[in-house]
């Protein structure tokens, strides 16, 4: 059944809205929006549960979103909206005319797999959505599945998070924790630990990353924390000629990752 919503003060609207401003919310109720048609169908791949689907006649219509979801939507609640309604929820111009409202996966512990070589993140302290959204893509890029979010300062679902992975973020494991339980899980799952600092350090293509690996990255502001680089295994650094010391975390993740990736596709 298809629904018609005229006005942007109906309460599944105003949900939507909140889902998008209020990372309180999005905790609170376990869910969260999804925007664009690239973010919908990586996000999908991860066999995310819909609750609701929005839609723009002006835009796209029906039978482009059953092409879209590619689900039985006789079980999901469908609105199509007006211009006016469609623009309160939509903040992309290149939305592609959908928004869905998603049941967030749950991660633990518990439910990671991983190989006897496996490759994972440690992030400590991510602050800005949008360099986790950008990790994630990277990690998908190199064929990781598994991130650890420490003590994290904004939530993982964050629109920007979303909009910047292009939807893999649905598709990574992120457990989120504190820094002492991700160490002890780590070190019980007998992973060598390095640690992106600049003092005292390797240069990050000095180092062997076969087996159990785990790259752990502070915040651009602060570094890691001491905890961290006294508990890794080795530290390492990226070579830095101009005259900043660092690159955004980003594009650290991604510097030193295909350096790991380099060395396990040279055996």
């Amino acid at each position: 059944m298809i629904i018609s919503l005229t006005s942007p003060k109906n309460d599944n609207i105003k949900q939507v809205v909140q889902l998008l401003e209020k990372s309180k919310i999005r905790k609170a109720t376990g869910m969260a929006v999804v925007e664009g048609i690239h973010e919908i169908r990586n996000s999908l791949k991860a066999g995310l549960s819909i609750e609701k689907i929005f839609y723009s006649a002006e835009i796209t219509n029906f039978e482009n979103v059953k092409k879209e979801i590619n689900q039985d939507l006789d079980k999901i609640q469908v609105y199509e909206c007006t211009p006016e309604v469609f623009k309160k929820i939509s903040y992309r111009e290149n939305s592609g005319g959908i928004v869905l409202v998603i049941k967030n996966p749950e991660r633990n512990f518990q439910s990671l797999k991983f190989a006897d070589n496996e490759l994972l993140i440690v992030l400590e302290s991510v602050e800005k959505p949008g360099n986790l959204g950008a990790i994630c893509r990277i990690a998908d890029g190199a064929g990781l599945r598994n991130i650890i979010v420490c003590d994290p300062k904004s939530d993982i679902y964050n629109p920007n998070s979303i909009r910047s992975s292009i939807g893999t973020v649905f598709n990574m494991n992120i457990i989120s924790t504190d820094s002492n339980t991700a160490y002890e899980w780590l070190k019980l799952n007998n992973f060598k630990i390095f640690a992106a600092e600049l003092q005292n350090s390797n240069y990050h293509f000095n180092v062997d990353y076969h087996g159990r690996t785990a790259l752990v990255f502070g915040t651009e502001a602060n570094g890691l924390t001491d905890f961290w680089i006294k508990n890794s295994n080795e530290r390492i650094k990226i070579p830095m000629l101009g005259i900043n010391d660092s690159l955004n975390v980003s594009v650290s993740v991604g510097v030193i990752i295909y350096e790991a990736l380099r060395q396990r596709l040279l055996v």
